[in-house]
């Protein structure tokens, strides 16, 4: 039949070092075994053991919170929730079982004041509507709690300010839960915009849409939402053209539009379009809306290319692609990143900011500064012209130190 096909068994030999690993720093590492034509496969998570890990609240119990939030604590490596904070008890009590936490450390709203004698709580994280965000941010501070708060921070700039004061005067930190500045792809586009290799930033387009129901839930309501579409899922335009540049705007014209007679809109806008100018010339063009199918893209054209990044503001299912010259052709490139949880990457950023005594990436300066420039769309959509902002100097103005890969 031929040659030999397969080598003959031999007697088993002890695992080899690159089979085996070594620990370094309380860390398992391997050897990489994948040849020089694959990527090498990443090191294992290193986790802080449950006790050191940093012990979370979470003040609000709803579709966010049990669908995103506390899932995303399974794959933490630095934090953990331990108490949770409801206005339905029987929901709390549910929820509390599946994540073993006691009873003892469930606690009404009314009562957020009482985390101040709980030793395992040293951040709580508040994603309640938006107009309860400023008394609960108020609350954890008075407790002496570190605070990571959903965005839109607020409905006003003045409230986002009494809670960066409310903060510091406690000497706890306060971060906004700005997901996609610390989502893996995103992070990429800024880093390539940042580094000059395409070229100066001319256009930005970022869009975000979906289909709103029933006109009974929060968001269609001013006085907790602030605003529609906007304060919502606008803000990821709005924030998101501002990581990638880390400029600021200095004018903003938009418009807005809603559906007459449709009960969703009777208290806020179903559309919004705006156009934000930059220091270096460079122009966003931003769309959000309650009444178009989802979408959730990011585009931005540069003198030597283009990036666009899919799904931008999603919570999964980003794509990255670039185009650029090469040579005498037009390339076209697709960064393939894996994928990690948004919520996860933003709470142990958090912790570790806790843990080592560090300014958060997106401290609450970012969030106010978001809702100075809110203000000024709502303005300009109201009277129908362009509206100049404060200039600011410098990169990055509201953030904290950038990111370690």
């Amino acid at each position: 039949m031929g040659g030999k096909v397969l080598p003959e068994a031999s007697h088993p030999a002890p695992p080899a070092p690159i089979d085996l690993g070594r620990v370094e720093d309380g860390a398992v590492r391997f050897e990489n075994w994948r040849g020089d034509a694959d990527r090498p496969e990443p090191s294992p998570p290193a986790l802080l053991p449950p006790e050191r890990r940093v012990g979370f609240a979470l003040v609000g119990l709803g579709r966010l919170t049990l669908g995103q939030i506390l899932p995303a604590f399974s794959q933490c490596k630095k934090a953990r929730p331990v108490a949770l904070v409801s206005g339905t008890p029987d929901k709390a009590r549910a929820v509390a079982a599946q994540y073993g936490i006691p009873d003892r450390s469930v606690f009404s709203y009314g009562e957020i004041g009482r985390l101040a004698d709980e030793s395992a709580v040293s951040a709580v994280y508040i994603v309640t509507p938006n107009a309860l965000h400023r008394d609960h941010v108020v609350a954890a501070a008075k407790a002496g709690k570190h605070v990571l708060c959903e965005k839109p921070m607020a409905n006003t700039s003045a409230e986002a300010r009494e809670m960066v004061a409310a903060c510091d005067a406690a000497g706890i930190k306060l971060m906004i839960a700005y997901r996609c500045q610390y989502e893996k792809y995103n992070r990429e586009a800024i880093r390539l915009v940042r580094s000059g290799e395409l070229g100066r930033v001319s256009l930005i387009e970022a869009t975000n849409t979906q289909v709103q129901g029933s006109p009974e839930q929060w968001r269609m309501k001013s006085g907790l939402a602030g605003g529609g579409a906007l304060p919502d899922i606008g803000l990821y335009c709005l924030n998101g053209a501002r990581a990638m540049l880390g400029e600021e705007p200095v004018e903003v014209f938009a418009r807005a539009w809603s559906p007459a007679g449709d009960p969703r809109y009777a208290e806020v806008e179903e559309t919004i379009a705006f156009m934000l100018r930059f220091p270096s010339g460079a122009m966003a063009n931003c769309a959000a809306g309650y009444g178009a199918h989802e979408s959730k893209d990011l585009r931005l054209r540069l003198e030597r290319g283009w990036i666009e990044l899919a799904d931008a503001f999603a919570y999964q299912g980003q794509r990255l692609r670039i185009a650029h010259r090469d040579g005498t052709r037009e390339s076209l490139d697709e960064k393939k990143l894996g994928m990690a949880n948004q919520f996860t990457l933003e709470i142990d950023h958090f912790a570790e900011c806790i843990l080592h005594d560090r300014r958060p990436r997106t401290p609450g300066e970012e969030g106010v500064q978001d809702h100075m420039v809110m203000e000024a769309i709502y303005h300009s959509a109201r009277e129908g012209g362009p509206v100049a902002l404060d200039p600011v100097t410098g990169l990055d103005a509201f953030r904290g130190p950038a990111l370690e890969d």
